[in-house]
């Protein structure tokens, strides 16, 4: 096998802030999987600077693997790969999920089987993404909320007027809202706003404190008038059984955990425990989408409108409506490039 990659700029509609990073352009990088016979697999990772992953680094990790690895090896299951080749990406989970999507595609293609139903998935059970409005003045959030009328809205806060935020927004839309501190909370705050929240169908809170705090998230999870939801506490599958007791349920990132190879593994180990079972995206572009579009049949929350938050796409791969995903003709995750 060899790999080529192929860094990409993701222009954004609208500056995207959270509670601790602005964007207003998201780089990525595409890696493209070949096999034989003239078949390959796309996959994706975007880079972050508030876990220190780059283009660089992540070029840099592949193309050691693809040297030192990929050149001797023939295509196979997805789930060796991953094993045979995690010892290289201890510090990169990142640049490990691009090839770990990539393999799941072109394995998937070399079975000429979609990739949800060479997971014997099922696609009408997908539940509705919700959309995502990040941090901005109030009349910015209620102008983008205006622009995708959608039935289920991810809010971001951490900002000192956070219940301020849900107060407004509420009174322009009957969606269901979520919201997401990203760390930005104490556990007091996130205790007194639920009740707040709750009243203001609020679904959930995701991430209300810092990761660390695994006494305050004990009290909330004692006290929130509403499910809690890890997400920077839950990033690989070692945290799992260690957010049982502090959260409801899980979001998990592919590309923090290093593919859909151990986001499997942890929605499986999640559900064993009881925990709902989240994915979320890092605003990839229609290649990382669609991996996550196909595993969402699992789920019981999905976030995957990174490719909707774009002002332009790279790719071309399933098209998302609140009524339903819906999967383009093609084999694998059905994702190409335009």
């Amino acid at each position: 096998m060899k790999i080529e990659l192929l860094p990409h700029k993701l222009p954004l509609k609208h500056t995207f802030t959270i509670a601790h990073q602005s964007r207003d352009v998201q780089d990525t990088l595409i890696v493209k999987l070949q096999g034989a016979d003239g078949l390959y697999g796309l996959g994706e990772s975007t880079t972050n600077p508030y876990y220190g992953v780059t283009l660089e680094n992540m070029q840099a990790c592949l193309a050691k693997v693809a040297d030192e690895v990929l050149a001797g090896l023939a295509p196979m299951h997805p789930e060796t790969l991953w094993s045979i080749t995690e010892p290289y990406f201890k510090d990169n989970p990142f640049a490990q999920c691009a090839l770990d999507i990539a393999a799941w595609d072109l394995y998937a293609k070399m079975q000429d089987k979609k990739l949800y139903e060479l997971l014997d998935l099922n696609p009408a059970s997908i539940p509705v993404t919700n959309f995502t409005i990040g941090i901005a003045p109030i009349p910015k959030m209620i102008e983008k909320m205006k622009e995708v009328d959608w039935p289920i809205y991810k809010i971001k806060l951490g900002t000192d007027h956070d219940l301020d935020i849900i107060k407004t927004l509420r009174k322009h839309t009957d969606a269901v809202f979520r919201i997401d501190a990203n760390c930005a909370w104490t556990a007091d705050q996130a205790i007194a706003y639920s009740g707040e929240l709750a009243k203001l169908n609020v679904e959930f809170m995701e991430q209300p404190l810092p990761r660390e705090d695994d006494e305050g998230m004990k009290k909330v999870f004692q006290f929130s008038e509403l499910p809690v939801i890890a997400d920077e506490s839950c990033i690989s599958e070692q945290d799992v059984e260690r957010c049982q007791g502090l959260f409801h349920g899980i979001n998990v990132k592919l590309v923090k955990a290093g593919g859909i190879t151990p986001g499997l593994r942890m929605i499986r180990q999640a559900k064993s425990l009881g925990m709902k079972t989240m994915v979320g995206c890092m605003t990839e572009s229609s290649v990382g989408i669609a991996a996550i579009a196909h595993i969402a049949p699992l789920l019981d929350y999905v976030d995957m409108d990174g490719a909707m938050l774009l002002s332009q796409d790279i790719a071309d791969g399933v098209k998302i409506s609140p009524d339903k995903v819906h999967f383009p003709d093609r084999p694998g995750t059905g994702a190409i490039l335009i």
